[in-house]
């Protein structure tokens, strides 16, 4: 234990988060003290699944924060290729959800989803504290493997589930229901904050196995909380019918089978490129069948909805550099004092807990007076920002010259455009999907916008992976120039998008638009800072 006297940042960081978390503990534990039904004016049940998905959050990002100096540095991938692997990594993580959340809604219900999606998620996170003696010759990298696959699967389980729970606990007339989303997307951004600060910083400063170990601790917390709490739930995601113990059984056996599948899928990157490019193809040419069954107005929409889907990738695939190939960056040419270079994922998860109420409230005062954007419009402004936020960060480090390490500020500043373009592309999309599509297709759409969510994280992978260059080790010069290319790339299409969104305004229809009964939007989408659009606006009064 360091001397106070010698604490640097870092270490300041780790102490401020950690009496941050012991808050929220001690407000947690006042509300499971408590007898009442309600506290604050919203169901016990709420802050059980908000302390649930804080712990799993807490576990996910934390480890993410970590993922790309683990490959490096532990198992020593090139740089090219540990971006490609993170990329394949995160991409299946989006993918998953899509079966875990129809298996829970035909057969197992969401409260026993999330369980065994817990169970797995506490077990991927726990081997990835087996560290082995690095090198991919070492033969305990396959234990890291089967624990990215452990993650990969029970990610799909719990995350497309835990927050459909908080939808079940109100009725759909109850006003309560968006402040609920509220509270319960704060929990993830907290969770998301500080796990990447205390994980990141154990696993840089003190080992690998002490950050991961964390991460599962965090995980096995957050299943605990689940387990003790399933009574106010008050029967919240139970299964829609009464399920046979052998039919219960064969569902958890396809879940293990699925590991296996991808414990060789995250291994070979170029399998899933094949089979993104295939099924995505697949998906399009099924929704446009569908389209061209539709009359004119419905099938337009679904031409807006595909435009909107469509411009996910790029949108994705340059946010996700965060966690690799910026997070190495950071970690070789950024002045960051004593702080460990994976603290700095912590900020975006901040930053969205400090503007996702002023971007709510931007958008209804501007809805008041007829001036709200229109969701392409706001899709233009999303890339737009992520791409000035690149061309900013290379404009500061190409300012102070090339032998100068890149001053801090730039870091904030790209991520503050980033988040401000999350906030005008994540939320939006997802009320988008919720309010276009047809009844009927509404499960297929909103997946539709996950999988290309899952291409844009595999994109991010093989734009990391260039950063590599041919010897496949990263420079700072060609990163630069990679980051220059495609934020003005961006910028481009950003503009491209402003100009066709008149016409794709126009293919939504909005005006005979009808209300049809549904949940709001954000209760059946992932629960999570990098998409989650579950911070819905208000409703009218009627």
């Amino acid at each position: 234990m360091k001397d106070i006297g010698l604490w640097d940042e870092g270490d300041w960081l780790a102490v401020i988060a950690v009496v941050v978390l012991g808050a929220f503990l001690t407000v947690g534990a006042m509300i499971a003290a408590s007898k009442k039904p309600e506290f604050a004016g919203h169901p016990r049940g709420l802050y059980m699944l908000f302390f649930a998905e804080m712990w799993e959050r807490f576990s996910y990002y934390g480890m993410r924060a970590l993922l790309i100096f683990y490959l490096t540095q532990h198992w020593l991938f090139s740089d090219g290729k540990s971006n490609l692997i993170y990329g394949a990594y995160t991409s299946l993580v989006y993918i998953t959800p899509v079966l875990g959340g129809y298996l829970a809604d035909r057969y197992l219900g969401q409260r026993k989803a999330v369980l065994f999606g817990g169970v797995l998620l506490s077990l991927g996170h726990l081997f990835m504290a087996f560290e082995g003696t690095g090198g991919q010759s070492d033969p305990t990298i396959n234990i890291f493997w089967f624990a990215l696959a452990l993650i990969i699967v029970g990610s799909g389980f719990l995350k497309a589930n835990i927050s459909v729970m908080v939808g079940q606990l109100y009725r759909l007339t109850d006003m309560r229901r968006d402040a609920a989303y509220t509270i319960f997307y704060m929990g993830i951004n907290v969770g998301a904050a500080l796990g990447t600060i205390l994980v990141g910083y154990l696993g840089q400063t003190v080992g690998w196995a002490y950050g991961f170990g964390l991460a599962g601790i965090g995980m096995v917390a957050g299943l605990i909380v689940f387990v003790l709490g399933k009574k106010v739930l008050l029967g919240a995601g139970e299964a829609p019918e009464p399920l046979a113990r052998s039919k219960e059984m064969t569902i958890y056996g396809i879940g293990l089978a699925a590991v296996a599948v991808m414990w060789a899928l995250v291994q070979y990157q170029d399998v899933i490129q094949t089979l993104l490019i295939i099924s995505g193809f697949a998906l399009l040419g099924w929704v446009l069948f569908q389209a061209f069954r539709l009359d004119k107005e419905p099938r337009e929409r679904i031409f807006a909805i595909l435009f909107l889907i469509a411009l996910n990738p790029l949108f994705w695939g340059l946010f996700e550099q965060a966690g690799g190939s910026f997070n190495l960056y950071t970690d070789r040419y950024v002045d960051i004092g004593g702080v460990p270079a994976s603290v700095f994922q912590s900020i975006n998860p901040i930053y969205i807990i400090l503007f996702a109420p002023v971007f709510a409230a931007l958008w209804q005062w501007l809805g008041k007076r007829g001036l709200e954007p229109s969701a392409p419009a706001k899709f233009a402004l999303a890339l737009a920002q992520v791409g000035l936020g690149f061309l900013v960060f290379v404009w500061g480090a190409k300012s102070v010259g090339m032998e100068t390490m890149t001053p801090v500020i730039f870091v904030f500043l790209l991520y503050l455009l980033h988040t401000t373009g999350e906030l005008c592309l994540s939320p939006v999309g997802l009320s988008a999907m919720n309010r276009l599509a047809p009844s009927f297709m509404a499960s297929l759409i909103m997946g539709a916008w996950f999988y290309m969510t899952a291409v844009g994280n595999f994109v991010a992978g093989k734009i990391g992976e260039a950063t590599g260059g041919e010897s496949g080790e990263m420079t700072k010069e060609a990163t630069l120039a990679i980051y220059n290319e495609i934020g003005w790339i961006t910028l481009g299409v950003a503009v491209v998008v402003l100009a066709l969104s008149p016409i794709v305004k126009r293919w939504m229809h909005l005006d005979t638009l009808r209300d049809r009964p549904s949940d709001v939007a954000g209760a059946e989408e992932l629960g999570e800072a990098q998409a989650a659009g579950v911070h819905p606006e208000p409703k009218p009064a009627s």
